[in-house]
């Protein structure tokens, strides 16, 4: 007779509860890796999804990781993860296990800074203020919205985070060039007026320490007085130093209490066609503007512009200059000049003067006043005017339904306010067809009649057929 084998009667009740743990890991193994290794379908049909669930968790359905159907979110401590598992609520993270073999689970996330929430309480993370908002909405409270990063206490400026530190080149150059740009007051005494009123408004920028100043010709001429505005706020009375009014500009003077921030003169002849510029000036009198684009082309030639003894090649760009723009600095990605902000003919058309012309004019200036010379009396209407031809008088027709049916002449683009042309009658978008009974077709035209000291223009505006007298001024 064989007798059975005798064991401790403990053994198997310690045993068991062991081989059972252990078939439940193993089991649970093969099943996350089971689950893993379902993939999601090669192409999503959404037809075949589930119906739209609803969420207990105040939380709306969110796409699930194979981004096809709508699921709800797990919660904070609830399993998370695999192809097809489900995904975390907003604001948390699916989390690593701690030991393998255990599921990931949601939480919130370990990196993160406080968070002010409308309720001016101040939360660890973002996270926990959402996890606190879910279990609001479930005991039907009111949920509080985050309002600032940082202590609700905190009323300083936020650290900029990478994308804004390593991508924000245009606000770096904004910052570097703004405080040498100026904003210019023009006075004049209107008729009747004994006091001297503000006619027109410009921008310039200082291209010396005891205040000599670029700007445009049109900008300055022959008012009571030009008063400059630093970005300080200090203000100033300039005198002209000198003008060109074929180049359109000018050299303006202050004396200033400190030395002043100065531009470097870049080379335009490095642009390249779309390369990022920033323009910065006044426009309509709000200083410290800027407005970004791309050069359109760098060789833009004045004959091109209708201006047949020009030698020029403006800049052409597509950042918005507007008025009180005309003046201000045009700058490259490093913060030098490599424009003056001239002119506007319509939206993402604009030009500015190259400063390689800006360079030998400023050598003439310094020559002149080591000879001692001084720029002559010049006449001046001041318009900003282009030759019009076909292209852009269709362009024009689109813009301004009422502009006149011709195809030549000299387009107004810009009346300077408190000048001779103003005075005269002449506006905006007015086309000039003929000078003392000589026909006019490209700015030069304008710029030769002015050796009458009487100018009877013919001007087309809408419908109307206009005859103005202009008496240039004179610039002294």
């Amino acid at each position: 007779m064989i007798r059975p084998q005798l064991r401790p009667a403990g053994l198997g009740r310690c045993l068991l509860p062991g081989l059972l743990l252990l078939l439940v890991r193993v089991l649970w193994a093969g099943a996350a890796r089971l689950h893993t290794q379902l993939a999601c379908p090669a192409v999503c049909q959404p037809t075949r999804c589930p119906a739209l669930p609803t969420c207990s968790l105040g939380t709306t359905p969110v796409l699930d990781l194979c981004r096809c159907c709508r699921v709800c979110p797990a919660a904070e401590g609830q399993v998370c993860g695999g192809a097809q598992g489900q995904p975390c609520a907003p604001g948390l993270q699916c989390l690593k296990p701690l030991r393998p073999g255990l599921p990931s689970t949601c939480g919130c996330p370990t990196k993160g800074g406080a968070v002010c929430g409308s309720d001016r309480r101040t939360y660890p993370s973002l996270c926990a203020l959402r996890t606190e908002n879910r279990a609001a909405r479930r005991l039907g409270n009111i949920s509080a919205v985050p309002v600032q990063w940082g202590d609700c206490e905190d009323t300083g400026s936020r650290r900029a985070g990478p994308l804004r530190r390593n991508y924000n080149f245009i606000a770096a150059v904004v910052e570097k060039v703004a405080p040498s740009v100026v904003h210019m007051q023009l006075w004049g005494r209107l008729l009747h007026d004994r006091m001297p009123v503000p006619v027109y408004s410009g921008s310039g920028f200082i291209v010396s320490e005891d205040g000599l100043i670029i700007t445009n010709a049109h900008v300055v001429r022959n008012q009571q007085w030009i008063e400059v505005v630093l970005q300080n706020g200090a203000r100033y009375e300039a005198v002209v130093k000198d003008i060109d009014l074929k180049l359109d500009l000018a050299v303006i003077k202050i004396e200033p209490n400190a030395d002043l921030p100065v531009l470097m003169l870049g080379r335009s002849s490095d642009l390249r066609a779309g390369e990022f510029v920033v323009a910065l000036g006044s426009p309509v009198s709000l200083q410290n503007t800027a407005t970004a684009g791309i050069v359109s082309t760098k060789q833009r030639k004045g004959k091109e512009l209708g201006m047949k003894d020009s030698d020029i090649d403006y800049v052409q760009i597509d950042a918005a200059i507007n008025p009180g723009n005309s003046g201000g600095p045009l700058v490259n990605l490093d913060g030098d000049v490599v424009g003056v902000n001239s002119l506007r003919v319509t939206e993402g058309i604009s030009f500015a003067i190259p400063s390689d012309r800006v360079r030998p004019f400023l050598e003439e200036y310094h020559k002149r006043q080591l000879t001692g010379m001084v720029f002559s009396n010049k006449k001046y209407l001041g318009l900003q005017m282009l030759p019009l031809t076909m292209p852009l008088s269709k362009e024009l027709k689109i813009h301004y339904p009422d502009f006149p049916d011709v195809s030549s002449g000299v387009y107004v683009c810009k009346v300077v306010e408190g000048t001779a042309a103003q005075s005269s009658g002449l506006r905006d978008h007015d086309v000039i067809v003929r000078i003392n009974g000589k026909p006019i077709t490209t700015t030069t035209d304008v710029l030769e009649a002015l050796d009458s000291d009487s100018l009877s223009m013919a001007v087309l505006r809408g419908k109307d057929n206009l005859l103005l007298t202009v008496i240039p001024e004179v610039i002294n």
